[in-house]
């Protein structure tokens, strides 16, 4: 690896910038995620940055169903990452489709769809529980290969975190 190559993974993992996507749901999970943005749990002070274009991220990460509408565009937006890029499934809904399961409107769950590195379940999950999981995504960014779009075999499962009544 060289000095290039150290440094564009070193900065990854300082400072990882993720995109957003909702493809379809309820968007209690969007609330939860953007409470992540806020002065008390401030994620943006680690570093990580929410940016508007999936060419600019590292970490995608969705929420909701995904739905048969949003099905090509989530490929497209994971297409547009570049690599090494890591995918997190924010919420109960991309990893099963909860209560939207066996809707013919659901083309998921999402890792049918895209390969994903880390779910955290919850309905909705509390802020830090996406916070830790957006850190075990940046943890596997390094030790993904390039170009093959595969993700890296690594599939972590978030676990505590009461859930809310």
């Amino acid at each position: 690896m060289g000095v290039f190559d150290r440094l564009v993974a070193r900065s990854r993992r300082r400072s990882p910038w993720l995109f957003r996507l909702n493809s379809g749901g309820c968007n209690g999970c969007d609330i939860e995620f953007s409470a992540c943005l806020a002065p008390r749990y401030d994620v943006e002070q680690t570093g990580a940055l929410v940016v508007g274009s999936a060419r600019h991220a590292d970490i995608l990460c969705v929420t909701g169903p995904v739905t048969r509408g949003a099905r090509a565009s989530l490929e497209t937006i994971f297409a547009q990452i570049g690599e090494p890029k890591a995918v997190v499934a924010v919420g109960n809904c991309p990893a099963s489709g909860d209560v939207f399961a066996g809707s013919p409107e659901i083309a998921g769950p999402l890792d049918r769809i895209v390969p994903v590195d880390v779910f955290i379940p919850g309905c909705p999950p509390r802020p830090g529980d996406i916070v830790a999981g957006i850190a075990r995504a940046v943890a596997a960014l390094p030790g993904k290969g390039a170009g093959n779009g595969k993700g890296n075999g690594i599939r972590k499962k978030m676990t505590g975190g009461a859930r809310r009544a």
